[in-house]
């Protein structure tokens, strides 16, 4: 087969960007051929196909009014991508076409492409996030508030009035737009088949006009290098001379990181004696998680330790006792979780979007409830009773590395993602 996937980012940015490319290589692997469209960028990676890459476009830190207004558009509806798409469609002829995180920057302008309608190819979209039933995207209004309203009355202006995207007005009204434009065009009904990683997302997604029959759960993978941590379990790794909680991931408003700062101060008395809390990771939000850190009773028990990658970060993960998954938003299938289990560290996740399908309490971990600190202090100190039980500790760390060799197979996902391709192809 000729699968064209597309993505806005061809770099490894985030966990689209990992899936995405990841996709690709094993597409290839299993012989079939492989194109991408994407958005030309200075950190993406070499590709036969940037030719057909479309302008890169400004939505964050917009300094020149003129040329916000002109990327406000192309934000909306580019006719740049529409017309590159074609062209690669016309020298690729795929059989399959698989988008990716489109919104904003490239934009399903992409599906008016002619060639898609004349020869029938079939259009699939792993949803990634909300934004296909929320104008927002992670279903939190601008004050960090859960927030449903678009699909209960399907009107996108309650992004705008509660300044759902980064606090932002206009940029609530431009996602508001690019929404409404959308639903007008009938853009989604140009999708075949849509790809939910977590039963709680095919779910948000049938609540939000989707039809059923046409979004299939199917979980992500993960990569070898964590197939092969999980399968090939060694020495306990757990650092029980200086034992530590942590969170690592984006330092953002959602990941609910203030959460779980204030929990561990309400738990600390009653925590291990030495026990600290780690948070490895940076982000828009930094500063401020800081200075929150600073103000409480626990700071000295409280390490910043940066952005961290490879080695680095599978130390900090298989040395920890407990990961912290403390979002506050509705998290679809967080990768992290499944690093921490594949290094044999139990979860406190909230119970919140797709963490609990993977959190099951007391087998891989602790459940909390998003944002109630009371409750996120009192799942870690049953979690941290449990490391100092080493039966039950022990327990918990074969049931998370079973968790990722039973569901998280890397073959197994693609086998299933062909098959679909060919029963789109077929039908």
């Amino acid at each position: 087969m000729r699968i064209l996937l597309v993505n806005k980012f061809h770099y490894r940015k985030g966990g689209a960007e990992t899936y995405y490319l990841t996709v690709g290589s094993e597409l290839e692997r299993m012989g079939h051929e492989v194109a991408y469209f994407s958005m030309r960028h200075p950190d993406n990676l070499p590709c036969g196909w940037d030719k057909y890459f479309v302008t890169q476009r400004e939505y964050n830190n917009v300094k020149n009014p003129l040329k916000a207004a002109r990327d406000g558009m192309a934000l909306i509806y580019s006719p740049e991508a529409k017309r590159n798409f074609q062209a690669l469609c016309e020298e690729f002829r795929p059989d399959v076409v698989h988008l990716n995180n489109v919104h904003r920057q490239i934009t399903l302008s992409i599906l008016d492409a002619p060639y898609l309608r004349e020869n029938k190819v079939p259009v699939f979209y792993t949803a990634h996030d909300y934004v296909t039933v929320c104008p927002g995207y992670l279903m939190l209004d601008g004050d960090g508030r859960v927030c449903d309203a678009c699909l209960e009355d399907g009107r996108y202006r309650h992004c705008i009035e509660r300044r759902c995207v980064k606090g932002s007005r206009a940029k609530s009204a431009l996602a508001a737009m690019e929404a409404s434009f959308n639903r007008a065009h009938k853009s989604n009904r140009r999708i075949d088949r849509v790809i939910a990683p977590s039963r709680f997302m095919r779910s948000k997604l049938i609540e939000g006009g989707w039809p059923e029959d046409k979004v299939v759960f199917l979980q992500n993978f993960a990569d070898d290098a964590i197939l092969d941590r999980a399968a090939n379990a060694g020495a306990d790794a757990t650092d029980r001379e200086n034992p530590y909680l942590l969170f690592f991931g984006r330092l953002s408003a959602e990941k609910g990181v203030d959460t779980l700062l204030r929990a561990f101060d309400a738990a600390l008395p009653n925590l291990p004696q030495g026990m600290r809390l780690v948070v490895v990771g940076d982000g828009p939000d930094a500063a401020e998680f800081k200075t929150l850190a600073s103000s409480l009773g626990c700071a000295s028990r409280i390490e910043f330790a940066g952005y961290q990658t490879g080695g680095a970060l599978q130390a900090y993960v298989e040395r920890a006792s407990l990961a912290i998954a403390s979002s506050r938003w509705r998290e679809n299938m967080p990768y992290s979780i499944v690093e921490a289990f594949a290094a044999g560290t139990p979860v406190v996740g909230t119970n919140i979007g797709g963490i609990p399908e993977l959190v099951d309490e007391g087998k891989t971990g602790f459940i909390c409830e998003p944002g109630d600190v009371p409750s996120m202090a009192d799942a870690i100190l049953r979690g941290t009773s449990a490391f100092l039980d080493r039966s039950a500790y022990s327990m918990l760390q074969r049931n998370c590395r079973s968790y990722v060799m039973e569901n998280c197979s890397r073959e197994k996902f693609m086998n299933d993602l062909v098959n679909l391709y060919k029963e789109s192809i077929d039908g």
